[in-house]
């Protein structure tokens, strides 16, 4: 019997200016451990188990029920085992690593044999847009541009750069995000945005914190989510002080990332909280940066 297992890890999205273009992976991890079986069960552990474990309107089995009836491929019930520390509805690429989950098992199960780029370039059509998948599957920061070519470059950051997750304790529908942005932008906040993501990409290539806060700033979707996301204008004051290189919105909210440089994790907890406590409860979640990307493993395994 063939079983696969699967690591992806969590990923932040956009980092103040680079809007779906770029994304960073988070040392937390969707792990799944799949094989043929009569029928479809799924055996969830870790966060959010009631979304992971539920066999309707779940986004894995969907996705890789469509992408099987899309090649014209059987389908193959699967007994899945999953740990998942990602946290959903957060703005973390929960749903990216999902549907790269999904596309990875329907290759291996349907008999596709899709190398790892054709993996990618089908999730990001289902995900709709590139950044969070190719950061899932490459690691690093990636720089990511779709249309009729997909093109991706991945970054490695420095190995002592961490971050901190700030999550609320509501989700929020990245769609309902998306529905607060204009339709159009003046040309001086384009601008700004491109001259502060061409300084972010530098700043990761070249390790420079000291770039961070101004390479972070953002003028085409935080001002504008800020009034669901209420965290981020809360939490901005920090940066440039207790090791605290650049905060932005993970994704579109709402939970917010702070980049960090040798902070004082207790001094800086307590600081976060206390700027925290008249917006909302809080869960603070550290997370390294990671490096290496999806793993994917396939073994026969004999019963």
């Amino acid at each position: 019997m063939t079983m696969m297992r699967l690591r992806l890890p969590a990923t932040s999205a956009n980092l103040g200016p680079g809007f779906d273009a770029m994304a960073l992976a988070l040392d937390l991890y969707l792990e799944i451990e799949a094989a043929p079986a009569a029928q479809f069960s799924i055996d969830a552990s870790g966060r959010n188990q009631d979304v992971c474990g539920g066999l309707t309107r779940n986004l894995l089995i969907e996705t890789y029920k469509s992408v099987l009836a899309a090649e014209q491929k059987p389908l193959v019930p699967l007994a899945i085992r999953m740990q998942n520390g990602i946290p959903v509805g957060m703005g973390c690429g929960s749903s990216a690593a999902v549907r790269l989950a999904a596309v990875a098992l329907a290759s291996a199960f349907g008999a596709l044999d899709w190398d790892p780029a054709a993996i990618v370039e089908r999730a990001v059509q289902l995900e709709g847009h590139p950044d969070n998948v190719a950061a899932c599957w490459h690691g690093g920061l990636t720089i990511s541009a779709g249309g009729e070519q997909l093109a991706i470059v991945s970054i490695a950051p420095p190995n002592y750069w961490q971050a901190l997750l700030v999550l609320p304790e509501n989700p929020l529908a990245t769609s309902k995000a998306r529905g607060l942005l204009p339709q159009s932008y003046e040309r001086q906040d384009v601008v700004s945005n491109l001259q502060a993501v061409a300084l972010l990409t530098a700043a990761f290539a070249l390790g420079r914190a000291d770039l961070m806060q101004a390479a972070t700033r953002d003028r085409l979707h935080q001002p504008y989510r800020s009034r669901i996301c209420p965290l981020l204008p809360a939490l901005l004051p920090l940066v440039g002080s207790l090791g605290v290189m650049s905060i932005t919105l993970s994704g579109a909210g709402p939970a917010v990332m702070l980049l960090t440089q040798n902070p004082d994790r207790n001094e800086l907890r307590d600081a976060i909280l206390e700027r925290a406590r008249p917006v909302c409860p809080v869960e603070i979640l550290p997370a390294g940066l990671n490096h290496q990307g999806s793993e994917m493993h396939i073994s026969l395994v004999t019963r």
